[in-house]
């Protein structure tokens, strides 16, 4: 089985465990329930959960109690971009090939929608509590879990991102908005993988130096890929950014040096790796998989 193969494969088998911890569709609130419902199954990468149970398979975990926290930041970041879309946002209409949540059931379900997801994804995390006996892990990897969400992660990183809208951006705030807006999350999900594997302190650091060498290399990528792919390709509308008049790493880098630059950190990620112990080849793989990508 090649990398690709092995890659929709592992693809396949995360997005069943994250569908397995969708609410039911059904009460007074149905229609809240379906935008969530709709948001998260519209797919994707799957890249963070994927991320955290390759992390926690590196430290040797085999149970399934990483499985309700695979669920969770992956409803967190279905959150992220459903706000990111609305029109106070992005405005943006597609996302992975179909109409955005606000467009498919209007501004005020969308923030709900988002806003549900959040506080659903806590719910779901709690459930790991009850598939272990390390409580101590769960309730460490729950406060990651939060403080990466929040205004010292994710979400102050989107705010900074908000009010320099139609502003010059310098490149340490450039940097800083990527570290948070989108690092945050992916090192919440690989530090997460570690600690439910009980790993020791000073390898949780080391892998979330590595997540955030990643989550540069990933949106640096992602800003090559709004300038040089269409919509067709990515699912999304290109020129984003242009349209919003945002200042990106290709506006400030241009794109040879952006290129340059994203194999570098992706570099810097791996070396990372190859100082934690244990070996995943998947891992490793899918680090590289993600700087050269096309969608």
């Amino acid at each position: 089985m090649n990398s690709k193969e092995m890659l929709h494969r592992r693809t396949q088998e995360v997005d069943a465990v994250i569908l397995s911890y969708l609410p039911e569709v059904t009460g007074h609130q149905k229609t809240v329930l379906d935008a969530m419902d709709y948001s998260v199954r519209a797919g994707g990468k799957r890249l963070r959960p994927m991320l955290m149970e390759e992390t926690y398979r590196l430290f040797g975990g085999t149970g399934e109690e990483i499985q309700p926290f695979m669920a969770a930041i992956e409803m967190i970041h279905t959150s992220s971009l459903v706000h990111d879309d609305l029109p106070c946002m992005d405005n943006d209409t597609l996302r992975r090939g179909l109409p955005t949540t606000w467009v498919k059931y209007g501004y005020d379900m969308a923030v709900l929608a988002g806003d549900s997801l959040l506080i659903y994804a806590i719910e779901t995390a709690v459930k790991a509590f009850a598939m272990t006996e390390e409580a101590v892990r769960v309730g460490k990897s729950i406060g990651i879990l939060a403080a990466k969400t929040g205004i010292y992660g994710m979400i102050g990183g989107q705010t900074v991102d908000v009010e320099l809208t139609n502003q010059p951006v310098p490149r340490e705030k450039l940097e800083f908005i990527y570290r948070l807006k989108t690092g945050a999350l992916l090192e919440a999900s690989m530090m997460i993988g570690a600690v439910m594997a009980g790993a020791a302190e000073e390898e949780i650091q080391i892998v979330e130096q590595m997540a955030s060498a990643i989550g540069l290399a990933f949106q640096i990528q992602d800003d090559i890929l709004d300038v040089t792919s269409d919509a067709e390709t990515l699912g999304k509308p290109v020129l984003s950014d242009e349209k919003n008049k945002k200042t990106t790493y290709v506006t400030l880098e241009g794109i040879q040096k952006a290129k340059e630059d994203a194999k570098a950190v992706s570099e810097e990620a791996i070396a990372c790796l190859h100082k934690l112990p244990g070996q995943n080849d998947f891992l490793e793989s899918l680090i590289r998989m993600l700087v050269n990508r096309e969608k």
